[in-house]
């Protein structure tokens, strides 16, 4: 494990280790042109605009896994309430109306595997009932997906990137003032990385850009000035999610996954999930404790993001796009109606 001196993008001294990565190319050494220069608008735009045109499915991303339970959890997914809980280990999401008198079924309860509605005991079983429709749920292990709308032909299942078999993971869930163009813009400019999370990243290099793919060299910061530094990509499988991916370095096949829901107008969900593997033998020991871990890993995640929820919001104020002021719960975790849960 070399250790190698080094500075930070504000040129403080850093220690780098881990394992040695592939020597830059003589074009890559020569990219010395500062970040605000190299972070061009118009081409995030114009990448924007090629990932809007991407095939999706109609699948959106509702929430980590291991979150929906058998008690029911209240959700807003593209302007519209639902309610998802689970029974003998399969996820059910449907509308959060009950189709007898329009209760909230978040407020109710599960009983032997059925939603059972909080005003008169009506029990759904996941199936339809009367007016009420089951939504198509798929649940890929780390997260947990939705698609509202009819099947469009040839994606009958969320397009996910590559993941590691075993890992560590962690998903962290947050609101944003934005819409979706806006998140995944954000991690199409990796140049302000270091620069605006200077605590988590001590410097990074772009080394190309293709139509498709993002390739950048990052140190990340493990404590004081010691970093791990490792190659990765970025590319977007299909238009409301990014896909960070190590190729070189610690961590080899490690992912971080953004995505981006729209839950009423002007506001999306950030759901970003971090899988973590290693080949090096001390992680092993580390997987089956990876539920306690779990925390940890999801508490440096909201860090870095409560800082990229503002860039993301200031982006969508500059574009003028907050009037008139949209509809905003005053409780994100409760429908209009749903007393407090039980």
């Amino acid at each position: 494990m070399p250790f190698q001196l080094a500075k930070d993008v504000f040129g403080r001294s850093i220690v780098l280790f881990g394992h040695a990565l592939r020597p830059l190319t003589p074009e890559q050494e020569r990219l010395n042109t500062p970040d605000w220069m190299q972070a061009r608008p118009l081409e995030i735009r114009k990448s924007l605009e090629r990932v809007r045109r991407l095939p999706s499915g109609g699948w959106y991303v509702v929430d980590a896994s291991y979150r929906i339970g058998e008690r029911p959890t209240f959700y807003w997914i593209d302007g519209k309430e639902y309610v998802a809980w689970r029974s003998g280990g399969t996820v059910h999401m449907g509308p959060n109306t009950c189709p007898h008198m329009g209760a909230p079924l978040s407020a109710g309860r599960v009983r032997d595997g059925k939603l059972v509605c909080p005003w008169h005991g009506l029990a759904l079983d996941g199936g339809r009932h009367g007016r009420w429709e089951p939504a198509t749920v798929h649940d890929d292990g780390v997260l947990v997906w939705i698609r509202p709308g009819p099947e469009e032909e040839g994606v009958p299942k969320p397009i996910l990137a590559p993941r590691p078999a075993n890992g560590l993971s962690g998903v962290l869930r947050m609101m944003a003032r934005c819409d979706p163009d806006d998140v995944i813009a954000n991690r199409l400019d990796p140049w302000h990385g270091a620069w605006f999370h200077p605590h988590s990243f001590a410097r990074l290099k772009v080394l190309s850009v293709t139509e498709e793919l993002l390739t950048v060299r990052v140190a990340f910061r493990v404590g004081g000035p010691m970093c791990v530094e490792v190659d990765c990509t970025f590319h977007c499988p299909e238009p409301r999610t990014i896909v960070m991916t190590i190729i070189d370095g610690e961590g080899v096949g490690s992912v971080v996954e953004t995505h981006a829901t729209s839950v009423v107008p002007g506001w999306s969900a950030v759901v970003e999930a971090t899988i973590a593997t290693s080949e090096r033998t001390p992680f092993r020991w580390l997987l089956p404790g990876a539920p306690l871990l779990r925390p940890v890993i999801e508490a440096r995640m909201k860090r870095l993001w409560a800082e990229d929820l503002a860039y993301a919001e200031r982006t969508r104020y500059l574009r003028g796009a907050g009037s008139p002021e949209p509809f905003v719960p005053t409780d994100w975790t409760r429908p209009p109606g749903n007393p407090t849960p039980r």
